[in-house]
């Protein structure tokens, strides 16, 4: 550090005279750095491979950041070298390129989660609904009008209201309160975690807060990198970027071109040093999450539904309050008009606001205060249940959005594969095996010696090792690929460890990206031969180097051109297939040959084929199943990801997303399309490979602007912006970075892809549910206030049929029961025979509208009949035909018994919302449902004979309540002749007849038909070439099959269309 930087450090320790001056005059920088943060903020995009160079190359770069390559940074130089400053480490270069720390998230405060709970149109005006209530309650029960010896209860209905509302507020501020603290829990920083670096030109250890730009990094096999760096110094060093771009081959690191090192990656092999360019929220983990908190949540589909009925309730409320309060005045005017004596100011004026009483009472019966309890229970209930199918909900309003997803956007690597190398295939001493378990048959057929050999030679030509991750399970660590083969020896039974301990490594010859292949010479004391050389590598190359083969009887056998045809044909049906295709091969060697060998060169001639496997990161158990179900359900999976199109493609072909006439293509391809292109593009697009982060959230955005509800999945960095866009984003718990983590609305705990597939069946359930108690709550709702407004208007003394405590019963009481009943019903397979529900359908549709519309009819119907001509139907009145007070009470008790069992058994009718005639079905499996029409029986029978005065309510004969028992049961025919009743027949002018399902953007048949055409129109160009071909076109190489011809002459598939050619894994 020169003089003049070190000065200003000095000078601070002369006398509070100086200090005092320091406040008065602008500070001089100590440090003056030759880079900006927007300087060094490139320096992470692989596109850009020579920027390095362009600004000078490293050395200038490092001498900006003052940091000796060599030694790495001073630890003083915050302070003034004497051990006395009061200034914090590094002071000038953290304000000029800031620390390694994110800013924390404000969390919202209990009571700011309790406002954003009650921030909810529906509760709004229950509460306004409720207030209103309460006040006129009061003028009756303590005004003039209230007759003595009445309980004065009217407050109750206000109070419950209130008490409703205020359940599900705090229900919803406590279930979003434990959420984020669980997932908090879940996803707590590893603050303690330690980096090494160099400082003072001593190795440290330090914390990862502390790093700084400019700090010269350690890197050795295991890191998980925080911050970005640039390769300094490289031993092979190889790096897994898979969680950060999604690109699943390992990247070889150099001080050259491939110098870029991404915070969020892992080194897998090698060591060497980087020097820190960018830390924090400037880092390329950083940037992600920053980003993904900028952004805001949008009401979700069911949310918009229920504000939009909301309203309508509140219109249709007012209107039927105002008509009571037209008619009401109109007949007391007319009534008094014919009147002999015409009523004084003051009875006039009671008298109306009796009338207006009675029309406010209207709206309260109007509104629908079950509604948010039964949508609060439906969720709470969902995301409990989700837990245990192993989704953790962030967010409680993705649940519902889940049931009408139209789109799956996945990610491939960790989310439909596992993000770890396997080897899936294999021929080995021409013994084929196609999976693990085949592979334990192969090892009993195969010679012992033989499978000793490919043993020995996994197991010692490799670099690769076992030790624990950071989450504390054995992992191995090194490349993947063998990190593949250690794991196929180690599911044989063998440890690579102890076969190393036994065996003395004589030469090594490292993986060479030019050469491909990996070499080592071991001693074989006890052979004929005193050494045996190893080779692996890219099996074209290593079978050229091969002059033997092993055959399937274990015999060593020279190569002729049938038996290399027959290795070509392997090597080809693996490739086919996006396998990685890697040779084994040995030789014996006697000591005068070994000491021939070169030190540079590997002695790759005249090895022996051992054979060839095949490795592949595999798909997830269960994946190829849930895109089948997905499929059923009327929900298009997508795969966006990071890796090339063939391995794309074949992987996608694996788990049946990619189909006849779908489109596979790389981002780059689809980066040039025009947004009118991209959009026609979307409708096709099945598979998107060579994606960036940018393409994953413009293929978001556009597929939200085609109307679709969109699912993300992703467990790395880059899939964070897409995540927190999308309208539900799901994490991998166990894989997923913490950013993925940070922008999903749940978790998947086990990162089963299958379990999204149970998280659509719960979205699902909880808008079944929603929709279910709204057909049996407007049903009640409706005939309650058609009750209200005819009695009120018929009747002399303007009262409803049922009292206001048995209408607080029917209302509140039942209404929250039904939603607990209605709302807890577990989903079965049968949602997923279903297209998702449109964005704009309406949350009531035909089926429904018949069931409410007949059931409220039929109720009134009933009520009124029983009301009017009940007295002589149960024979009720006396001798002289008159109704004596208790019959009348009696009367009263069955009218009220009977609406109860009208509800119960009206409930059984809900429980399904289509024209499905057996609403018996699946009903065992819902506990919850059966045990709350227990209690509301047991209630009602306790309310008939023991309610007295309270209630208005006598006891009841056996006969009378086999009578209400029987009459309430009527519901259930008069459901099924509704449902039988055809649609068609119903006026469209009265309910929309519009279909609910979703339009997918392309029809499947179509699809299918188009895959077709491609197909024959791509066949009849080969046979096209063929027969050109044979008329006149000579090959180059006689050789040539009719694949190459179909490689040579077919246009090149740039967009990926899904035709089936000759060799893909999915002609048959």
């Amino acid at each position: 550090m020169s003089d003049s930087a070190r000065e200003p450090l000095l000078s601070q320790h002369n006398g509070s005279h100086h200090q005092n001056h320091r406040h008065q005059q602008p500070r001089r920088p100590k440090i003056k750095f030759g880079f900006t943060v927007n300087d060094l903020a490139p320096l992470t995009d692989p596109t850009n491979p020579k920027l390095p160079r362009d600004i000078g190359g490293i050395d200038k770069i490092c001498d900006g950041l003052h940091v000796n390559p060599k030694e790495g940074l001073k630890s003083d130089e915050g302070g003034d070298g004497l051990g006395s400053s009061d200034q914090p480490k590094f002071e000038e270069r953290s304000q000029q390129f800031g620390n390694n720390i994110l800013p924390t998230v404000k969390s919202a405060t209990f009571w700011e989660l309790v406002l954003k709970a009650y921030n909810d149109r529906t509760l709004i005006l229950l509460s306004i609904a409720a207030v209103v209530s309460l006040l006129v309650s009061f003028y009756e029960d303590y005004g003039p009008h209230h007759k003595p010896g009445q309980p004065r209860v009217g407050w109750v209905e206000g109070t419950a209201i209130l008490v409703a509302v205020a359940a599900v507020v705090f229900t919803n501020a406590i279930n979003d309160y434990q959420k984020e603290r669980q997932f908090r829990k879940l996803n707590a920083k590893k603050d303690d975690r330690n980096v090494k670096l160099l400082r003072d030109g001593r190795e440290q250890e330090v914390n990862v807060k502390e790093i700084q730009v400019g700090d010269v990094m350690l890197l050795e096999p295991g890191d998980l990198l925080p911050v970005d760096g640039l390769v300094l110094k490289s031993h092979n060093i190889t790096c897994d970027e898979s969680s950060a771009t999604g690109e699943t081959d390992a990247l070889k690191k150099d001080t050259e071109e491939k110098c870029y090192i991404i915070s969020g990656s892992k080194v897998l092999d090698g060591s060497g040093t980087m020097v820190v360019t960018a830390v924090g929220r400037n880092s390329f983990f950083g940037k992600t999450m920053m980003a993904m908190r900028e952004t805001t949540p949008e009401e979700t589909p069911l949310q918009i539904k229920l504000d939009v009925l909301a309203e309508s309730i509140a219109k249709l409320g007012m209107a039927a309050a105002i008509a009571m309060l037209v008619t009401l005045v109109i007949k007391y005017v007319v009534q008094h008009s014919l009147a002999d004596d015409f009523p004084t100011r003051s009875a006039i004026f009671s008298a109306m606001v009796r009338i207006t009483i009675q029309a406010i009472t209207i709206v309260v019966v109007a509104v629908p205060e079950g509604l948010p309890m039964a949508v609060t229970l439906a969720l709470a209930y969902a995301t409990t249940q989700m837990l245990k199918d192993n989704n953790l909900v962030r967010v409680l309003a993705a649940c519902e959005t889940m049931g009408n997803a139209t789109t799956v956007c996945s990610d491939k690597t960790g989310t439909l594969t596992q993000n770890k190398m396997t080897v899936v295939e294999g021929t080995l001493s021409l013994l084929s095996f196609h999976n693990m378990d085949d592979a334990k048959n192969w090892k009993k057929e195969a010679k012992p010696e033989i499978v000793q050999a490919i043993v020995e030679g996994i197991a010692l030509n490799s670099s690769a090792f076992e030790d624990k991750d950071e989450k504390g399970n054995m992992a191995f660590v090194g490349s993947k690929t063998e990190s593949a083969l250690l794991g196929f020896i180690k599911n044989l039974g063998y440890s690579y460890s102890t076969i190393r301990a036994e065996t003395v490594v004589s030469k090594a010859y490292p993986f060479s990206s030019a050469k491909k292949t990996m070499t080592t010479v071991v001693a074989t004391p006890n052979g004929p031969d005193k050494y045996r050389v190893y080779t692996k590598g890219a099996s074209e190359i290593v079978l050229r180097a091969c002059t033997h083969y092993v055959d399937s009887k274990g015999e060593v056998r020279s190569f002729n051109d049938e038996s290399r045809a027959k290795f070509d044909q392997i090597i080809s049906s693996y490739a086919d297939q996006a396998l990685r295709t890697i040779a084994l091969s040995y030789r014996d060697v006697s000591s005068s040959d070994f000491k021939s060998f070169k030190d540079e060169e590997p002695p790759n001639k005249e090895l022996v084929c051992l054979g060839v496997v095949g490795i592949q990161d595999p798909l997830r158990p269960g994946v190829v199943e849930s895109v089948r179900d997905f499929a059923k359900a009327g929900v298009t999976v997508r795969m966006i990801t990071g890796d090339n199109i063939q391995t794309a493609r074949a992987i996608a072909r694996n788990a049946g997303i990619l189909t006849k006439g779908g489109l596979a293509m790389t981002g780059p391809e689809f980066r040039v399309l025009s947004k009118q292109e991209q959009i026609e593009t979307l409708k096709r697009l099945q598979v998107l490979a060579r994606s960036s982060p940018t393409d994953k959230t413009v293929i978001v955005g556009r597929l939200q602007e085609l109307g679709e509800v969109v699912a993300m999945t992703g467990d790395g960095t880059n899939d964070g912006p897409a995540l927190k866009m999308a309208d539900v984003g799901f994490s991998m718990g166990i894989t997923g970075t913490e950013v993925a983590k940070e922008a999903s609305a749940i978790v998947l705990m086990d990162d089963n892809f299958s379990s999204i597939l149970k998280a659509l069946m719960w979205g699902r359930a909880v808008n079944d549910s929603v929709r279910k108690f709204l057909q049996f709550q407007l049903t009640v709702n409706i005939t309650a206030v058609v009750l209200s407004f005819i009695s009120a208007v018929a009747s002399e003394n303007g009262e409803s049929v049922l009292s206001a405590v048995q209408l607080l019963w029917v209302n509140l009481i039942m209404d929250t029961l039904a939603a607990l009943a209605l709302a807890t019903e577990p989903p079965s397979k049968e949602v997923l025979k279903r297209q998702p529900t449109s964005r704009s359908a309406p949350l009531i549709n035909v089926s429904m509208w018949k069931m409410i519309i007949g059931q409220a009819i039929f109720q009134i119907s009933i009520n009124l009949a029983l009301l009017h001509y009940g007295a002589q139907l149960f024979h009720l009145l006396d001798k002289d035909g008159k109704l004596s007070e208790h019959n009348e009470l009696v009367l009263s008790t069955m009218i009220f018994n009977t609406f109860v069992f009208l509800q119960v058994f009206n409930e059984l009718n809900c429980r399904r919302i289509d024209d499905t005639l057996n609403v018996f079905k699946n009903l065992h499996n819902n506990k919850i449902f059966i045990l709350v029409q227990v209690i509301v029986i047991g209630f009602q029978y306790v309310i008939v004979e023991y309610g007295g005065k309270a209630f208005k309510t006598t006891p009841l004969t056996g006969q009378q309540w086999l009578i209400t028992v029987l009459v309430g049961s009527l519901s259930l025919p008069v459901g099924l002749v509704l449902r039988l009743l055809p649609t068609e027949y119903i006026p469209e002018t009265v309910v929309s007849h519009k279909s609910e399902a979703h339009e997918p953007l392309v029809d499947t048949t179509r699809l299918g038909w188009q895959g077709a055409i491609n197909h024959v129109a791509q066949q009849s160009s080969l046979f096209e070439a063929i027969r050109k071909d044979k008329h006149g076109h000579h090959p180059k190489d006689d050789k040539e099959t009719t694949a190459n011809l179909w490689k040579r002459y077919l246009p090149h598939r740039s967009h990926g269309e899904e035709n089936n050619a000759p060799g893909s894994s999915s002609n048959v």
